[in-house]
């Protein structure tokens, strides 16, 4: 199977180390994410959200590193673990 890219938004709520990621969302595409982060960002329980990509082949579960589109309040500097 070719490798497909998967568009999502992940709001951040406040946990007891710091923001922690929430919920993702698939959207349909990268600006999608990119709106529909901003409007996590928004929302009273959440501190911050991110739009971010990824490629790779879901029949091998197999992805590259999540590509950060762009990110919307009080998030953590690393997402290395999206």
């Amino acid at each position: 199977m070719a490798d497909v890219t998967y568009f999502v938004a992940m709001p951040f709520v406040m946990g007891d180390d710091g923001p922690a990621p929430g919920e993702a969302t698939e959207c349909t595409s990268a600006n999608a994410a990119v709106m529909r982060a901003e409007s996590l960002a928004r929302k009273p329980d959440h501190v911050g959200a991110v739009a971010f990509s990824r490629t790779g082949d879901p029949m091998l579960g197999e992805f590259s590193d999540a590509v950060l589109i762009r990110k919307f309040g009080d998030v953590p500097s690393d997402l290395s673990g999206l």
